[in-house]
């Protein structure tokens, strides 16, 4: 008996029936979109960082594979006093400048956030030193801090404030002072824009409740600012760690980690190890050693957007 050809339907693929599948899931299809980025992060970003890790077990030099050392390069660096003052002067560097650029910088949002004469203007203004290349802002600061030279001990002898040329470069106090308040320079506007970017989503109305209340300006900030402004201060101050953790062009380009190793940094070292002295395998496990305090950053970043759940009326 003849089967007609309307009765016999080809069977879809399973191609077909898969992109049909995608395009009836939002998730789905929210999926396929992510791909392209995560191939890209998988690439310069996952096998970068895989390789590190394994360039870290071996001994491998510049034009030499190496082989499997184990932990004997991290063995190194733990009786490494070098390496130590490198860990101290990260701390010190990342811990000084984050809290100044914070302060600094929500001062400095606070003001911007009133109704000023201008205002586009200055906030345009204050992101100039950080949209400045980070290599041109050195080098200016590398002319104002010279020994002979510097626009800036010249302007405090012509004060009367000191009576000789301060060594900002040469001297290893003068040295970690200098390049703290050259990435603070830096670093401020990226806060700065931030937090006001914040500051512009609280509603004016629980301001002017808070005002009938006879709220003062102090209380204004301390109860209402603060607490609406918390996770864009966690997400920033994250960022700002990671940032100044993991500077190296201002560092190299003002003091290339001198004098005598003051301003030497985890990336700066990790650079001079591996690339200038041929180490890749000392100066990879260096970049991982700095791992630890990255993850450190980003779980300060997770519970400080915990707080969302107490502003939203849920439990903490």
């Amino acid at each position: 008996m003849a089967v007609s050809s309307a009765a016999v339907q080809p069977r879809p693929s399973i191609l077909s029936r898969s992109l049909s599948l995608l395009a009836d899931s939002r998730n789905a299809l929210g999926f396929g979109f992510m791909l392209p980025a995560a191939a890209l992060l998988l690439v310069f970003l996952t096998y970068p960082l895989g390789l590190g890790i394994w360039l870290g077990f071996t001994d491998a030099r510049i034009g030499r594979p190496g082989i499997f050392i184990g932990i004997e390069n991290y063995q190194y660096l733990s009786d490494d006093a070098v390496f130590w003052l490198s860990v101290f002067n990260t701390l010190l560097y990342t811990i000084s400048a984050s809290i100044l650029k914070f302060a600094l910088g929500l001062w400095l949002a606070l003001i911007l956030n009133q109704n000023l004469p201008f205002k586009s203007f200055f906030r345009a203004i204050v992101l100039l030193p950080w949209v400045v290349p980070t290599v041109l802002s050195a080098i200016a600061f590398w002319w104002i801090y010279d020994s002979q030279f510097s626009i800036l001990s010249w302007a405090l002898m012509e004060m009367g404030l000191i009576d000789h040329r301060i060594n900002f470069l040469g001297d290893p106090v003068n040295a970690r002072a200098s390049v703290i308040a050259a990435n603070i320079w830096r670093g401020i506007p990226f806060v700065a824009i931030t937090l006001l970017a914040g500051l512009q989503t609280i509603p004016q109305s629980l301001y002017e409740a808070a005002t009938l209340d006879g709220a003062s300006r102090w209380q204004l900030f301390r109860f209402v600012t603060l607490p609406l402004l918390t996770p864009i201060i966690a997400i920033t101050m994250t960022f700002s760690v990671l940032f100044t953790f993991t500077d190296f062009q201002l560092i190299y380009v003002l003091t290339r980690g001198g004098p005598v190793n003051a301003t030497h940094l985890m990336a700066t070292l990790s650079f001079q190890r591996g690339i200038s002295g041929g180490q890749l395998g000392e100066g990879a496990a260096i970049a991982v050693a700095m791992i630890p305090f990255l993850l450190a950053a980003i779980l300060f970043s997770y519970f400080g957007l915990q707080r969302r759940k107490w502003q939203q009326g849920g439990g903490d």
